[in-house]
């Protein structure tokens, strides 16, 4: 059963992925509820009803639920059980099932290797003890990352040998973390694909992704690689959807070896950050197929017009004041897009800005270069 305009939707979650699913959903007609437990949240301002409460909420859940058509999520550290609780009466996608993966790096990684995906070797690490199998030894250099709640580049560090790791472990407050094997990396790419209920699959052009401490900072699109390796990266992504039985938008981040040999490392069960260009460069936004995936409706063309950059805007740029936007806008073929968020952390997303290139959809280097000297003025200003 489709669900037409003029429903109301529901979305876990108020920050700005909830906002740009808010704004998806208002333009095509719908009414969107958000629940957050924060007051003063980008999605909250935006919707038509906001419920102010902790995702377990048994009340809030049940308010949600009753108003509600379907139901969606922003991002991956929503209880389970608080998706189990709302299936029971309305749709909900992404599902219980595919989260509970997905916010769990151990459950994960077991999920990825069980269906013959390739990932980084690595090991469970569930106390000091575990330091001394050969199975850690033979890991480092390695990444050690907590198993649950990290992101952005939080709850990891980086350990050459047995006593940097036992550091680490420390100031991860002997957390259960996962010990990865460092691989070194040619570049890191990403796929959104989309699967609707009757498992249709539509997937965006692979992004290239540059990080900074851990976070995004910008995103190429197309990934300047081979075509072999985009369709292999969006062939394996497709799978992972199918194998998941998933509904929704999803994230796939991968690794690209020297040899362009490409492992997963993680999937997000939501639309990305590494996706947001396809506001402005694809025929259909990552945020417009969240809404029509939950609404069992055919999936939009993820087509791409125009190469495009996207370039994360961090909270660091606040530390004299306000940005000087016009540094943006000024460009014609810059959008610029702003959160909403009234504090300004370092570290802290606060907007992203979207270089394109109108003349082709292939030619990333102009809009690349404009991006760059774009950031050049903003951090220097």
């Amino acid at each position: 059963m489709r669900i037409t305009p003029g429903a109301m939707l529901g979305v876990l979650g108020g920050g700005q992925l909830g906002c740009m699913f808010v704004m998806a959903a208002q333009q095509m007609g719908y009414r969107v509820t958000v629940l957050d437990p924060s007051l003063d949240s980008p999605a909250g301002r935006t919707a038509d009803d906001f419920i102010c409460a902790d995702y377990a909420d048994q009340s809030a859940l049940e308010k949600l639920s009753s108003q509600c058509a379907a139901i969606t999520t922003e991002f991956e550290n929503i209880p389970a059980n608080s998706l189990r609780k709302l299936a029971k009466s309305c749709v909900v996608s992404p599902d219980a099932y595919s989260v509970s993966i997905a916010q769990n790096r151990i459950a994960e990684k077991q999920f990825l290797g069980t269906h013959g995906f390739a990932i980084a070797p690595f090991a469970v690490i569930q106390q000091q003890d575990d330091f001394a199998t050969q199975d850690a030894a033979d890991l480092l250099p390695g990444i050690l990352k907590v198993s649950q709640f990290g992101y952005d580049g939080k709850g990891q560090k980086s350990a050459a040998d047995e006593t940097e790791l036992a550091a680490a472990y420390a100031q991860l407050n002997h957390s259960v973390c996962v010990l990865e094997k460092f691989m070194p990396l040619k570049s890191e790419l990403s796929v959104v694909v989309a699967r609707g209920r009757d498992g249709e699959l539509k997937t965006f052009p692979v992004s290239e992704n540059q990080h900074i401490n851990g976070i995004l900072d910008i995103s190429i699109v197309p990934a300047r690689i081979s075509q072999e390796l985009a369709e292999q990266a969006q062939a394996i992504a497709c799978k992972i959807a199918e194998k998941l039985d998933y509904q929704g938008v999803l994230c796939v981040e991968f690794f690209v070896l020297q040899n362009d040999e490409l492992l997963i490392n993680e999937i997000a069960p939501r639309p990305h950050n590494s996706g947001h260009y396809s506001i402005n460069a694809c025929i259909t936004s990552q945020f417009e197929q969240q809404v029509r995936t939950l609404c069992g409706l055919p999936l939009g063309a993820s087509t791409q017009h125009s190469a495009a950059v996207m370039v994360n805007l961090l909270g660091d740029l606040w530390q004299n004041g306000e940005p000087d936007w016009n540094l943006v806008l000024q460009n014609p073929l810059a959008k610029l897009h702003l959160y909403g968020k009234t504090e300004a952390r370092p570290g802290r997303k606060m907007g992203h800005y979207t270089v394109l290139n109108t003349d082709t959809d292939t030619d990333t280097d102009t809009a690349l270069q404009e991006a760059i000297a774009i950031k050049k003025q903003l951090e220097h200003h």
